[in-house]
């Protein structure tokens, strides 16, 4: 009857768009979770809709402790990518290559400069980087030459190009102030602050946010 031919042809239908459904998802999710790959998936703007959907890009900030530079990194961007409305593409963290600090809040005066900005970094509380992490997040970003050092013999090395410093996002690469020595805050949010802004940008452009 005709009846059951119309539903036959509907079923067929429901079951096609699902299947290519399923493969599309099936081939973004492979696309987007190789590093080059992924960049290059992006660039092609194919399928923008689904792309903002799928695509997480993971950030890991990283300083010797985990209780000045690095979180403050991490509260910042966190902060620029939320005003952007990029709160579901981009996912921020930060940690240490050392164990000195394990479990402890932001540095007090940290905290305070974040707060100057009107940025809260409550329930922070100082982690040592994985080898896990290499594989997890798109990009370690480290704030200075030592930081980087320890964190590519920790990964092994730095095979998927994913290890940088902060402020190589910016026009004067190098390295991010280190107020535990200085007490100069207002250099080291500067340092972030530029870094950050930069990383933002390079990331909306390499993935058409």
């Amino acid at each position: 009857p005709f009846s059951d031919y119309y539903l036959t042809t509907i079923d067929f239908y429901t079951l096609h768009y699902f299947a290519s459904f399923c493969v599309v998802c099936y081939t973004i999710r492979n696309s987007v979770n190789d590093g080059d790959n992924r960049k290059t998936f992006a660039k092609r703007g194919k399928m923008g809709h689904l792309r903002r959907i799928f695509i997480v890009i993971k950030i890991l900030f990283i300083c010797h402790g985990n209780i000045c530079r690095s979180p403050m990194s991490e509260f910042v961007m966190k902060d620029m990518v939320e005003k952007a409305g990029l709160g579901k593409e981009i996912f921020v963290a930060s940690a240490a290559v050392s164990r000195e600090e394990i479990g402890n809040p932001v540095y007090p005066p940290a905290r305070k400069k974040l707060a100057e900005h009107g940025i809260g970094c409550e329930g922070h509380h100082a982690r040592q980087m994985t080898k896990e992490d290499y594989e997890t997040f798109d990009y370690l970003i480290a704030m200075d030459a030592s930081n980087l050092r320890l964190m590519e013999r920790f990964c092994g090395g730095d095979p998927q190009n994913k290890v940088s410093l902060l402020l190589d996002y910016t026009d004067r690469p190098g390295s991010v102030a280190d107020p535990w020595y200085t007490g100069n805050f207002d250099a080291t949010w500067k340092d972030v602050n530029e870094g950050c802004t930069g990383l933002l940008a390079f990331l909306k452009e390499t993935y058409d946010l």
